[in-house]
């Protein structure tokens, strides 16, 4: 495979590389450098990569497993998944700070998860893989991937209500 072919092929989904390594290492600059690692994996076996169904599947894969490792090596507790890209110039300071707790209460839930349900609601909600994909990248079935979504959403979703029904008699 010609560098030309290979950019080609890699480039469109090495933002989301980077997403999933962003939300996993916390760090931007870990994560940069877990993506140019993971890219010069994907180089080195860019003879052998066309046998691949999905290039993207398997590098978001390596992508996971890599973060993973690095975060073992250096004994981390908590794995951060969440952060948010919004940015709405023309609302009021007001619903802007509510937005920013939400985001902020909805980061702390997810902490609370279970590393698989993090990595379900992560792939599905924030990445926006379908199913197929998901189970594919972690091996699991489609249908345990979606009842794991489906206690992680609830699980969220409870929390949050309850966060904000405090105090409300």
């Amino acid at each position: 495979m010609q560098q030309k072919e290979f950019i080609d092929l890699v480039m469109p989904f090495r933002d989301k590389l980077y997403r999933m390594a962003k939300r996993l290492l916390v760090s931007r600059e870990e994560a940069e450098d877990a993506v140019q690692e993971i890219i010069m994996k994907l180089w080195s076996k860019s003879d052998s990569i066309s046998k691949y169904r999905s290039v993207e599947a398997f590098a978001m894969t390596m992508t996971k497993n890599f973060c993973l490792d690095r975060l073992k090596s250096k004994q981390a507790g908590n794995l951060k998944l969440v952060h948010s890209n919004y940015k709405d110039e023309n609302s009021a300071i007001q619903r802007s700070i509510e937005t920013r707790d939400s985001v902020s209460w909805v980061e702390k839930i997810m902490d609370e998860l279970p590393e698989q349900q993090k990595m379900v609601l992560q792939l599905r909600d924030i990445e926006d893989y379908d199913y197929d994909e998901i189970a594919e990248m972690l091996g699991m079935k489609p249908t345990a991937i979606r009842v794991t979504l489906s206690r992680a959403r609830k699980t969220v979703r409870e929390k949050l209500i309850e966060k904000h029904n405090y105090g409300i008699a």
